[in-house]
């Protein structure tokens, strides 16, 4: 699902591009390359960039992690180990340390 996302995102990217160059210049690239925005392939070009738009929603509603945090095995720091176990009893701790 990796790669189809970030093909998606690829393509809301270009598509994003282009309306920005509408917005600005009054230039459609994509009709400017396919032969006008009616022509077959530029249609299909502008339904898969709105059907990236779509997919990419769900990256909206991922878990962002910085770096892949989430990927890595978690790190136990020895330092703060602590082997009591819920059968001690504050009593014999007491005697231990009288020792």
């Amino acid at each position: 699902m990796r790669v189809l996302q970030r093909i998606a995102l690829a393509l809301a990217i270009i598509g994003a591009i282009n309306w920005g160059l509408i917005g600005f210049f009054r230039f459609d690239l994509v009709a400017a390359i396919f032969g006008g925005q009616t022509a077959g392939f530029s249609r299909v070009i502008y339904a898969l960039v709105g059907i990236s738009g779509l997919i990419c929603t769900s990256l909206y509603f991922n878990e962002v992690a910085e770096n892949d945090v989430a990927n890595e095995p978690r790190r136990i720091h020895s330092e703060n180990l602590n082997y009591r176990t819920e059968f001690a009893s504050d009593d014999n701790d007491e005697i231990e340390r009288d020792r």
